[in-house]
């Protein structure tokens, strides 16, 4: 079950980071206004307080794991509300981050 948690958290993360910056992105560059600004500014903190909440009690571990959710999250979120349509290399490149994550959080260490 902590494995799911823990996943579950990675993905809470990405959807309010990744949607924090989309929100900045949209106020500033496509001149939406500050109340979008706000707003990525207020997911951007959510993403902040959601990444403690992950079970292993490492910064360091969770931040670069992190990383690589990150990376492929940003790639399906352009996907998904921009209509971004991935090579085979930003593919592989989404592979090989989430794998590194699995790697960093997932695999068995001594107690």
């Amino acid at each position: 079950m902590t494995v799911v948690r823990s996943i579950a958290l990675f993905l809470l993360a990405a959807v309010a980071e990744i949607g924090g910056a989309w929100l900045v992105w949209q106020g500033v560059r496509e001149h939406r206004g500050l109340l979008w600004v706000g707003a990525g500014v207020l997911a951007l903190g959510l993403y902040g307080f959601v990444a403690t909440l992950q079970p292993d009690p490492h910064f360091g571990r969770i931040l670069a794991a992190y990383g690589g959710v990150f990376v492929a999250g940003s790639l399906a979120w352009g996907m998904i509300v921009d209509g971004f349509r991935p090579d085979r290399w930003d593919v592989v490149g989404g592979v090989v981050c989430l794998a590194g994550v699995a790697i960093i959080m997932y695999a068995p260490r001594p107690s």
